[in-house]
C-alpha cells in the first residue's frame, strides 16, 4: 500500500501547490494554530522538530520559520522536491511514518498534518513511531479527517440522489459503514484520492495515549464552511457570490474552531498532544 500511496502523490505533485478554496481555508486556519501552539518557549532554544508526512513542505517551512532544526519525512519523492524549494534549511528524507529513521526522544515538536494519517496503512503504528521520537514534554500537532461532519451528510444526500454532488459513494456502501459503532471510524472513497480514513475523536485519543501522547486541546475546521459541499470547494474557483459567502463562512469557522460544536462537526480534526 505504501508504494501505491507514493505513486498517487507523486502524480499529484505537479499541481499540488495550486490551492483549491477548501485548502486555502484549511491551511490558513491550521497554520495559525501551529504558529501559536508550537512556538518555542521564550526561555530556551527551539530544538528539533519533525514534520511527519511533510508533503510539499507547508508545515515544514513554518517549523523552520519558528527556529527549529527541522526534519521532514514523506513517501513521495516528487512532493519532497517541492518541499526542498520551500524549506531550504530543513533535512528531508523519503521514508515511511510506520518506520521513522530517528532515535528515541529526538524531537521537541512534531506535526502530522494534511490528512497524512488518513492515508497510512496502520495509523496507530505511525502515531507510535511519532511518540517514540518525541522527548518528554514535546508537543505534537495532528490534523486528520473527521468522521462526524456536515460533509458526511452531504455524501449521504448525494448517494441518495444518484450522486448529484459527485461524491462517488453508493447509498448501500455508506449505510453499511454508518451501521458500525458510533465511535469507530472507517475508510471512504473520495473523488481524486485513494480511500480516506475518517477518524472519531475517541479512537484518535486512544491511539495517542497508546503512543505515549496525552491530548491537550482540539479544534474543528471546516465545520461551518461545510454548509457548502466539499466537492464544490475542491473546484479550482468559486463564482463571485459564492466566493463572498465562503469568505464570510471561513471567518466564522476560524472564530468557532475551538468550540465544542466545531469539534463535533468539523471535517478536519486538529489535536495538540504532549509526550508523557
Amino acid at each position: 500500500m505504501s508504494s501505491g500511496i507514493a505513486r498517487t502523490f507523486d502524480a499529484m505533485a505537479g499541481g499540488y501547490d495550486q490551492l483549491e478554496p477548501w485548502y486555502e481555508h484549511l491551511y490558513a486556519a491550521l497554520h495559525a494554530i501551529l504558529r501559536t501552539e508550537l512556538a518555542p518557549s521564550a526561555q530556551g532554544r527551539s530544538g528539533r522538530a519533525l514534520d511527519a508526512g511533510c508533503g510539499s513542505g507547508f508545515q515544514t517551512a513554518i517549523l523552520e520559520e519558528l527556529g527549529y532544526d527541522t526534519h521532514g519525512v514523506d513517501l513521495s519523492a516528487r512532493m519532497l522536491a517541492l518541499a526542498r524549494g520551500r524549506a531550504r534549511r530543513s533535512k528531508l528524507a523519503v521514508g515511511d511514518l510506520q518506520r521513522l529513521p530517528y532515535r528515541d526522544g529526538s524531537f521537541e515538536a512534531a506535526t502530522c498534518c494534511g490528512s497524512t494519517l488518513s492515508f497510512v496503512e496502520a495509523p496507530g503504528v505511525a502515531l507510535g513511531e511519532t511518540g517514540r521520537g518525541m522527548r518528554v514534554g514535546g508537543r505534537v500537532l495532528l490534523e486528520c479527517e473527521h468522521k462526524w461532519s456536515l460533509d458526511l451528510a452531504w455524501a449521504l444526500a448525494s448517494a441518495a440522489t444518484r450522486d448529484f454532488l459527485g461524491y462517488g459513494v453508493s447509498a448501500r456502501d455508506l449505510a453499511a459503514k454508518l451501521a458500525r459503532p458510533i465511535s469507530e471510524g472507517f475508510e471512504l472513497d473520495y473523488p481524486g484520492y485513494p480511500p480516506i480514513r475518517l477518524f472519531t475523536r475517541p479512537e484518535l485519543d486512544a491511539m495517542l495515549r497508546d503512543a505515549g501522547l496525552r491530548p491537550l486541546r482540539a479544534w474543528g475546521l471546516h465545520s461551518i464552511t461545510n454548509v457548502i459541499p466539499s466537492t464544490v470547494l475542491h473546484g479550482e474557483t468559486l463564482p463571485p457570490r459564492l466566493r463572498r459567502l465562503y469568505g464570510w463562512l471561513c471567518a466564522l469557522d476560524s472564530r468557532l474552531a475551538a468550540t465544542a460544536p466545531a469539534r463535533w462537526l468539523g471535517n478536519s480534526l486538529v489535536v495538540l498532544a504532549v509526550k508523557v
